[in-house]
């Protein structure tokens, strides 16, 4: 009987205004709404594979180049697709091949969106898991940004590009980080890189996080790693042509095209495609590494030091916890038999007599405000000793979200498919920020209004930097103030 009220406490509790207000803005209820955010998500894709038409970007081109390989053809310089030559590393000829050839040579559309389905809802659970992990940002702000996106799940189930398939295995490494499954984490993210070339945003704060961790020699073990994937990945290719393969798929300086840029609409072509402007950027770039990298490295040495204090306090926890889960076990036995022993004891009538009794004295407690009779409470279940290192992943998880950012805000020319590259960290990035929450949203709706124009305009673009330089700029004046904080009180 206590059991089964206790039970009916819990789930009268679950829809009570209290929980559901939980539900929506407290982080740590995030796993609940993960849930209802993945189902959401399942059906909005399939209506939007069903009812909106498919729209030919570079599936074609795609397939093209898989097949010219699949052909026997290894030197990169002649795999081409009706887009041009491949400029993607082996790893997304691999990937695409599968694809050709489970969607018959790319003809059959509709399964291979079906198939994207599924990729952006496994890099949904991986990003979910990240943010359950951080306890960062409120339930409400991910389930209003990533639903609503019109630009991402056109990126994903409509062009079917190979950003989202290198973001996938990014945010997979990730998770393998967080999980200290180095070995792990490091092959996933170089096959991340092996896809599209952008993760290489991440490699600064990655090598630091390797470096605060796990020491000069561990780390060469973690790039070695890296770089063996890379090379037994490209080896057909680089036994073919090493020269074609290196400059197709790592070319640093290649020249977008004009025509599909969202961030430098604004500029003439002609600067653009300077070299000057490229070398500008990149200088820039490198400043604002080495303006936020050391305060990164300081959250990394941080999250290093907690995570080793977990170690030497969780065995002691669990060892307390398992020590009070035994005798409360012994209580709870020893009482269920001491009322047997009554029970034996009673006759029916007795009994009655008894439950009646107290029935009374809780209608009497109740009428008189509880003040000449106490009602007789059972006794409560210890709770059990936890501490949430989980959380520590903050440490890790802004830096690394960061270092790609300050890559976004630089980068040369940004396509509507690179939208892709950054936008599941913009929730988590601005709630690194001491903005109040409708400056918040009001950043995040007017860069999805920018990436939604097509094409790009003066105004756009310019709005577009406006708002990623504000998110820059909240980010480092509050991780500043912190470590100013902490220097001052160390």
């Amino acid at each position: 009987m206590g059991h089964n009220r206790a039970l009916y406490q819990e789930i009268k509790k679950i829809f009570t205004w209290t929980f559901f207000k939980s539900l929506i803005v407290n982080p740590a209820q995030l796993p609940f709404v993960a849930v209802f955010i993945l189902i959401a998500e399942l059906i909005l894709n399939v209506l939007i594979v069903e009812r909106v038409p498919y729209t030919e970007i570079d599936w074609k081109a795609y397939m093209q180049e898989c097949e010219g390989f699949l052909n026997g053809t290894l030197d990169y310089s002649k795999l081409r697709g009706d887009t041009g030559p491949l400029v993607y590393p082996a790893g997304f000829v691999y990937i695409y091949s599968i694809f050709y050839f489970i969607t018959n040579k790319g003809d059959n559309i509709k399964l291979a969106q079906y198939i994207f389905i599924g990729v952006y809802l496994l890099l949904l659970i991986f990003v979910l898991r990240i943010y359950i992990k951080t306890r960062k940002v409120p339930p409400y702000a991910l389930a209003i940004t990533i639903l609503t996106s019109y630009r991402i799940h056109s990126i994903h189930v409509l062009r079917m590009f190979n950003d989202p398939i290198a973001v996938l295995l990014l945010y997979a490494s990730l998770n393998c980080f967080l999980d200290a499954r180095w070995y792990l984490g490091s092959f996933i993210y170089s096959l991340a890189v092996s896809v599209k070339m952008n993760i290489l945003l991440y490699a600064p704060a990655l090598f630091f996080f390797y470096l605060v961790n796990l020491g000069l020699n561990n780390t060469f073990k973690q790039l070695l790693v890296c770089a063996i994937t890379q090379i037994v990945l490209g080896l057909p290719f680089l036994f073919s042509n090493p020269v074609a393969y290196l400059k197709g798929s790592f070319d640093l300086g290649r020249v977008f095209n004009h025509t599909w840029t969202v961030n430098y609409r604004f500029l003439d072509v002609k600067v653009f495609e300077s070299t000057m402007f490229h070398l500008v950027l990149l200088g820039i770039h490198i400043m604002l590494l080495l303006l936020c990298l050391p305060m990164c490295i300081q959250y990394f040495k941080s999250y290093c030091r907690l995570r080793y204090i977990q170690r030497q306090f969780q065995p002691q926890i669990d060892a307390k916890n398992l020590e009070n889960s035994k005798s409360m076990k012994s209580k709870k036995e020893n009482k269920a038999k001491l009322n047997q022993n009554h029970k034996d004891d009673l006759s029916k009538e007795q009994e009655n007599f008894l439950k009646s009794f107290e029935n009374m004295l809780q209608k009497s407690s109740s009428k008189m405000g509880n003040k000449s009779v106490d009602k007789v409470k059972p006794e409560k279940e210890t709770a059990p000793y936890s501490i949430n290192f989980d959380i520590l992943s903050q440490l890790f998880v802004l830096p690394m979200f960061l270092v790609n950012f300050i890559g976004i805000v630089c980068a040369r020319s940004l396509h509507y498919q690179f939208y892709s590259w950054y936008f599941h960290t913009l929730p988590y990035l601005l709630w690194s920020t001491n903005y109040s929450i409708v400056i918040r949203f009001l950043i995040l709706a007017l860069i999805e209004f920018c990436w939604n124009t097509y094409p790009s305009t003066d105004a756009t673009s310019v709005m577009l930097h406006i708002c990623h330089i504000s998110i820059l700029y909240g980010v480092y004046r509050k991780m500043s103030k912190e470590q100013n904080f902490v220097a001052k009180n160390a």
